[in-house]
């Protein structure tokens, strides 16, 4: 005769069924924090990068109008002042030549672009730059409504675009950067102010 007890030694059906779905169940949620985590550790790194990109471009912008000047043609530094479109002449490459620099936002890429003069006596092309860089393909600032470039005359009152060009004493900048707005740690602003030396009223 069988006992009570040697008739419920074993597992039951319904009892190795509950334990198999509870181990899916934990390994299904051990992958899925798995796969969070390094999902996560991918945007984060990306946005790292990208922000680091994104400073060097800013940081350029800076030297660029630090060394702000008169065109070889002798046009005055300042050429196009908007809200995501700065233009200006310096001598970026220190070769004696002043160049016509291009900063332009659009959509959400920040490019520059390099002019140089050509001929005697000199002039540029401005249809078609010599090089075109692009330094941020996640700036939001068009999506937000944020303005990238701003301008201020000698008195500190800010100017528009349809001030006039040699009223500019003074540029600021700034560029919302996000690989995507949708998604945590968010965005992260980056900032530059220059007042050019060579456009100063008490040179």
């Amino acid at each position: 005769m069988i006992s009570h007890r040697e008739k419920h030694s074993g597992m039951t059906m319904i009892e190795m069924l509950v334990t198999l779905s509870i181990y899916v169940i934990l390994v299904g949620m051990i992958f899925g924090f798995a796969q969070t985590f390094y999902q996560d550790r991918g945007y984060l790194k990306a946005q790292t990068e990208e922000i680091d990109h994104a400073r060097r471009g800013v940081t350029r912008l800076t030297r660029d109008l630090r060394e702000m000047t008169y065109a070889e043609n002798g046009t005055f530094p300042v050429a196009e002042i908007e809200e995501h479109l700065l233009g200006f002449y310096s001598d970026v490459d220190k070769d004696n030549n002043v160049e016509y620099i291009e900063y332009e936002l659009i959509g959400t890429s920040l490019y520059r672009r390099t002019h140089n003069p050509t001929g005697s006596p000199p002039s540029y092309d401005f249809a078609t730059p010599d090089t075109v860089e692009l330094l941020s393909e996640f700036v939001q600032n068009i999506n937000q409504g944020t303005t990238t470039f701003f301008y201020y005359d000698n008195n500190g009152s800010q100017l528009d675009a349809t001030a006039l060009l040699t009223d500019v004493r003074y540029v600021k900048a700034q560029t919302i950067v996000n690989i995507d707005p949708l998604r945590s740690p968010g965005e992260f602003m980056l900032r530059t102010a220059v007042a050019p030396r060579n456009i100063k009223d008490n040179l």
